[in-house]
């Protein structure tokens, strides 16, 4: 099947009218999440899996997947007009989109996010579906050294782009690793980390802990915290930038496509890490850098247009190799997981319906979240004045409906507190949550990885260092341990209060 054939299945697959609506819901939803301050789109997505049960596979990933990237388009009007970042990615547009907004220039920066947002989507989706057959041949070439030796630099690379501690980060990799080995060993068949409890011999249950981590994690630290911003007040006009506007956005916008594409694709990366180098990129080549942080467009143009390509790359990996990069991703293999998908290499051959349906839906929810988002300023705005008290017990509830939905089990309730009140104490003591989540996820696949090879060199260890791509990621993650200790032992020897 060659490239216009995959993306006509794609287009037949996506515009049936139920996935239609399920991604018109997403994108709603996701808007909606950008809007709001307080949960991000993995809280949103962790809270609304349950409801996807009795959905269509290809729809199911369709809405998660228009509420991640329809977060990216919500959370700039936050920052533009209230100086609050609805999303983490969007913390770089607050610097000049607030500074626009208060020159009365609210609608032109409304307008190039909106626009920007839009054009990188769309280059972003134009790079999975070049990048997506080559990229499942290679995967087909990898055995099990390989998976093993990729999961490792996986779980390294997004320890070193945390944005705290990198010791934190590796612990809670450790620990997210322990946790998922709770249940039934596959190969000796003995149940480990059980406690006699019946209901851990299938393990933890991913979506309870995903939900308590980000859902009731972040209700509890939303509700000690006081958001304070007030909404631009003035009459947003002229959302369509004009021709200055679009002179000095362009190359901002292509630059940032391609920065957040690339950085997309590496575990950790997603959205945040390429909005902040666009916005570095940007005031790096400008002729006039002294107009970052006055209200330059550029710096609302590139990171804007970073952070919508970073979310269409961050899917590559999930696809094409069944690594999820980011904590989003891995909420997204979830939601494969429950329908018996297995997303990977073998996606392509056993579902070409669902693999190319859900790339060719990020153009359809592209276009969509532009139609959506220039009109429908005005009700966003509105929905800024909402009291957070007023939304958070609405979360809660639904939280616990959508986790008892699972099993019609109090233990499952259960689990979701538990790992609810672990995730605040975490975020108090400035530990990160997705590392934990994503080490969880693939925990099992690094075990079966690391027996499978073990098994087949008779017990040999060198089986990872023999191969070549087995001995390039993990050489990579060694450089990248000794790249951080050094960094770490520098830091601890220099004086504090030296001039």
């Amino acid at each position: 099947m060659d490239l216009f054939q995959s993306i006509a299945v794609g287009f037949q697959a996506c515009l049936q009218p139920i996935n239609l609506l399920y991604c018109f819901i997403g994108v709603v939803i996701g808007t909606l999440v950008g809007v709001l301050p307080g949960i991000g789109p993995g809280g949103a997505m962790a809270i609304l899996l349950p409801a996807t049960f009795s959905a269509p596979p290809l729809a199911t990933i369709i809405m998660l997947a228009g509420i991640y990237y329809g977060a990216q388009y919500g959370g700039s009007t936050t920052s533009i007009l209230v100086n609050i970042p609805g999303e983490a990615s969007t913390i770089v547009t607050c610097l000049d989109g607030y500074q626009m907004a208060r020159q009365g220039r609210a609608g032109p920066a409304l307008g190039i996010s909106a626009f920007g947002s839009f054009i990188a989507g769309t280059l972003g989706t134009a790079g999975i579906l070049l990048l997506a057959h080559p990229l499942v041949r290679m995967a087909l070439e990898f055995g099990p050294p390989e998976y093993f030796a990729l999961v490792v630099l996986g779980l390294i690379v997004l320890s070193y782009l945390s944005r705290k501690s990198l010791l934190k980060s590796i612990i809670m990799a450790a620990l997210g690793l322990i946790l998922s080995y709770a249940g039934m060993d596959t190969v000796a068949g003995q149940p480990r980390f059980t406690f006699d409890i019946d209901e851990l011999f299938n393990g933890l249950p991913i979506i309870p802990m995903v939900m308590g981590l980000f859902g009731i994690a972040e209700i509890l630290e939303n509700l000690e915290t006081k958001i304070e911003g007030s909404v631009f007040k003035a009459h947003i006009k002229g959302i369509f930038p004009n021709m200055r506007d679009w002179a000095d956005s362009i190359w901002a916008i292509i630059r940032g496509s391609v920065i957040g594409f690339l950085l997309g694709i590496l575990p950790g990366g997603g959205a945040l890490l390429g909005s902040f180098v666009s916005y570095a990129v940007e005031k790096r080549v400008s002729k006039h850098p002294e107009k970052f942080g006055m209200g330059a467009i550029e710096g609302v143009a590139g990171p804007e247009s970073a952070n919508n390509a970073g979310s269409s790359g961050a899917f590559i990996p999930l696809l094409t190799l069944g690594i999820p990069s980011n904590v989003v991703s891995g909420i997204l293999f979830a939601g494969f997981l429950i329908h018996n998908i297995t997303p990977g290499p073998l996606l392509l051959k056993e579902h070409p319906d669902v693999f190319w349906g859900i790339i060719t839906s990020m153009y359809v929810g592209n276009v969509m979240l532009l139609a959506l988002n220039l009109p429908l300023i005005g009700i966003w705005i509105k929905l800024l004045k909402i009291p957070f008290n007023k939304l958070f017990p609405m979360i809660l509830l639904f939280c616990l409906i959508g986790v008892w939905s699972l099993n019609h089990a109090a233990f499952d309730i259960f689990i979701m507190i538990i790992f609810g009140v672990a995730g605040y104490v975490l975020r108090k003591c400035d530990f990160e949550s997705p590392p934990l989540i994503l080490a969880f996820i693939l925990g099992p696949r690094l075990e079966q990885s690391m027996r499978q090879s073990l098994l087949l060199s008779h017990g040999n260890p060198g089986i990872f260092f023999s191969r070549p791509i087995s001995a390039a990621f993990l050489g990579i993650a060694i450089i990248l341990l000794v790249i951080s200790v050094m960094r770490y032992s520098k830091k601890k020897g220099e004086v504090p209060g030296g001039n």
